[in-house]
């Protein structure tokens, strides 16, 4: 579907400056250099591109986008930091964070500031319940933990994988995730047999894993970000255990993929978005993503939503009916007065509201697998079930 049709398809505000031709700036914010630039790229990558597109087709009413990017290297501090320098430069609206630990960090100074965010990566549950929904200037296009890990024990449940050990790194990421795992058993009736925490960046964990081994473990949810997923996967095939490993969407990950190699084969993972072609508008970001970069895209859910996170502002800024794009003119044309976008990962058809700041529902997530180093549907019903585009619930 061409660009300018999804465009053309969005309310034009009426009494906008038609003459002007000044930059509309949006922040972008996330770890492009660094331990989380396997993902950070992607999602910066799927911004820009969305953004060529719009500019191609006039930007915002004859006004480019114009992307101001810092770089917080998944380090808290650094992302603090590089939030206040977006907000001294006059942004009208920001889109970032894929860790969750930077993001609970930053996010007080785009809600003081009245300064609405997009998060299209970190799925931290806290991230849109920091602040009363009617107030919050937070909006997320991805599926937060506490979707995500109910979906995945209820996988556990049906495979009949009754016995789980928990390992979590222990940021804020690991942290909220492990909570949700936890009460997620819960209400299936079940608990850990095991629970590993541990820090990033440790590069050997065969100790804790026969620890899991002797506690009776047939499962493993790991909830890390890193290379820390494919030291379980290696340290199981070390062992000669050949239990299975799931967790949330990082499992994805080339540091998994790549840093475990045979060893990730037939783990499970939650996703939004998995690369297969399945519609127009799918196979036009696919094919627009290669053509630009000139491979394909590392971490795909990553760069879709971020795609879907850009055209949806955009979308907010033409519900504007007198062009003023102030941050809580921003944040009520996202909570209600946009026409239907339809995306990449979905439909997005009132995608937010004063109560909703998450775009993603549960309808929407799939279990993806590890086939022959790359990721894949789980369940051949649910490739076919990808062809039909699902609206929120």
């Amino acid at each position: 579907m061409a660009t300018a049709l999804l465009l053309g398809a969005a309310t034009v505000p009426a009494q906008a400056q038609l003459g002007s031709t000044t930059p509309v700036r949006i922040g972008v914010v996330g770890p492009f250099t660094g331990p989380s630039a396997d993902f950070g790229v992607p999602m910066l990558n799927g911004i820009k591109l969305a953004v060529d597109e719009i500019n191609a087709v006039g930007g915002y009413l004859g006004r480019p986008l114009e992307l101001v990017v810092k770089d917080d290297t998944a380090d808290p501090d650094q992302g603090r930091k590089v939030a206040q320098e977006l907000l001294h430069e006059k942004v009208v609206a920001a889109i970032g964070f894929c860790n969750t630990g930077v993001a609970l960090k930053a996010m007080d100074l785009f809600q003081d500031g009245k300064t609405p965010l997009i998060v299209p990566c970190a799925t931290g549950t806290a991230i849109t319940a920091k602040y009363p929904a009617p107030e919050s200037y937070i909006f997320r296009v991805t599926g937060r933990d506490a979707l995500q890990a109910p979906f995945m024990v209820e996988e556990i449940v049906k495979r009949g994988w009754d016995k789980v050990a928990v390992f979590a790194d222990t940021t804020g990421y690991g942290e909220g995730g492990y909570n949700d795992v936890v009460a997620a058993l819960a209400a299936k009736n079940l608990k850990p047999v095991h629970v590993s925490r541990f820090a990033l960046g440790v590069k050997d964990l065969s100790a804790e894993l026969a620890a899991a081994r002797s506690d009776g473990a047939n499962v493993i949810y790991s909830y890390t970000v890193g290379q820390e997923n494919a030291v379980i996967a290696n340290g199981k095939k070390a062992l000669g255990w050949k239990v299975p490993q799931v967790g949330p969407w990082t499992l994805s990950f080339p540091f998994f993929l790549d840093g475990a190699k045979d060893a990730a084969e037939g783990a499970l993972m939650v996703q939004t978005f998995i690369a297969e072609p399945s519609n127009e508008r799918r196979a036009s970001f696919l094919s627009g993503y290669t053509r630009k970069y000139q491979r394909k895209v590392a971490v795909p859910m990553a760069a879709a939503n971020a795609y879907d996170a850009t055209y949806l502002l955009m979308y907010s800024f033409l519900g504007i009916r007198d062009g003023n794009l102030s941050g809580k003119a921003i944040k009520e044309s996202l909570e209600g007065h946009m026409k239907t976008y339809y995306g990449v990962v979905t439909t997005y058809e009132k995608p937010f509201s004063a109560q909703d700041k998450d775009a993603i529902t549960r309808n929407m997530l799939v279990i993806g697998m590890v086939k022959n180093g790359a990721i894949t549907f789980a369940y051949p019903e649910d490739a076919k079930r990808n062809l039909i585009i699902h609206r929120k619930q």
